[in-house]
């Protein structure tokens, strides 16, 4: 992006004229501002006013040319944050993919400069998108990576950065199938965007990868974030539902609504490779909210108990504990003589209705058991003050 020339200057007000007569009758009112504002110099003023227009899907055509041939004859003169998203919205434009990134990587470097760090994450991690989608995500992994220890030396960096970042690491991931990695990254993203934004399309999408991400995910047993996210309620009224319902069922353990809706796992290529492990996954649910519905004096447990409330082969059940203590979902110790499991903690996880109703229960069972046994002290006092 080599600075303008005297001949450039001169061009643009018959370049801007000749634009005009080529936009939409509504907008064509944005060129005389353009005209106006470069003219006199009001940077500021002429940036928002670009930015307004190309956020009209009208603009579209256009924004290719007015980006090499008016806006960089200025870039240097605005905020470089701004210019980049400008840069983003043209590069959009590109309908090959090499093409758009060589327009990319050299936005980029325009905007590599101390004072504009977050300028250049913007424009990289964009980059490192059209890598993944040319089939390169190595060159997109170093990208990323070079974004993510930029964006970690910052104090504050706008929202749309971030947001821009999560969402292409989260493409890496999912790329990669790495599936927690994936899934971190994508509710990170979420949480850095207005979800009303999104396309019905996508939210529902989104709601699809990251149900499907949590449940095969060897490390995800706790996907309560998830469950109260509202992205969630995209699938509710779509054939995808079942996807959803299936979630709350590994939440609370629940083996009967798993066979139900198991039928439906050969739907997806990746539940259906991952079906054994599914099993495994809602049967460590299954024993950890067994242990979690009794009170915290009673949870020595046989192996018997723990197979008639699981439903699991009693023979499996020691490893299935094993298991569990291996994954801190549960903490306690085996007595495999006596075989019996003796726990002293188990992992915290969103409540549904029903599980809220049994905890009630719990607690109204305890505050009886705390008045008998402070009505029975004060019994005991009595007794040995009249003595």
């Amino acid at each position: 992006m080599a600075g303008p020339t005297a001949k450039d200057l001169e061009m643009i007000p018959g370049y801007l004229e000749e634009q005009r007569d080529q936009a939409p009758d509504e907008l064509q009112h944005y060129f005389l501002q353009f005209e106006d504002f470069w003219e006199r110099k009001l940077w500021h003023e002429l940036t928002n006013s670009l930015l307004e227009y190309f956020g009209h899907a009208e603009s579209a055509p256009q924004r290719i040319g007015l980006f090499n041939t008016f806006i960089k004859t200025f870039s240097d003169k605005i905020n470089q944050l701004k210019l980049a998203t400008l840069g983003l919205s043209a590069a959009s434009q590109y309908q090959d993919l090499k093409e758009r990134l060589k327009f990319l990587e050299s936005l980029a470097d325009k905007v590599n400069k101390p004072s504009s760090q977050d300028a250049y994450v913007y424009a990289i991690v964009v980059v490192a998108s059209v890598q993944l989608q040319l089939q390169d995500p190595p060159s997109a992994r170093k990208k990323l990576d070079e974004a993510e220890r930029i964006l970690e030396s910052f104090d504050t960096v706008e929202t749309e950065v971030h947001a821009a970042f999560y969402r292409v690491n989260a493409e890496y991931y999912k790329s990669q199938q790495e599936f927690a990695a994936y899934y971190k990254n994508a509710l990170l993203f979420l949480a850095c965007i207005d979800l009303a934004k999104l396309p019905r399309e996508e939210r529902m999408q989104r709601a699809y990868d990251l149900a499907i991400a949590a449940l095969v995910s060897d490390s995800i047993y706790n996907f309560g974030e998830l469950l109260l996210h509202p992205i969630l309620d995209s699938l509710i009224t779509t054939p995808q539902a079942w996807l959803r319902d299936l979630l709350f069922a590994f939440n609370r353990g629940d083996l009967a609504a798993y066979d139900v809706l198991a039928g439906n796992i050969s739907k997806n290529a990746l539940l259906k490779e991952h079906q054994q492990f599914l099993y495994q996954k809602i049967s460590l649910s299954a024993l950890t909210e067994a242990v979690f519905r009794r009170p915290p004096q009673d949870r020595s447990m046989t192996f018997n108990a723990i197979s008639q409330e699981t439903k699991v082969q009693a023979n499996e059940i020691e490893h299935l504990i094993m298991k569990a203590l291996s994954l801190g979902l549960l903490r306690g110790t085996i007595d495999q003589v006596d075989q019996v499991a003796k726990i002293n903690w188990v992992q915290p996880k969103v409540l549904d209705m029903k599980q809220i109703e049994g905890m009630r229960g719990r607690l109204r069972d305890w505050d009886s058991s705390v008045n008998q046994l402070g009505n029975w002290i004060e019994g005991v006092g009595k007794d040995v003050w009249a003595a």
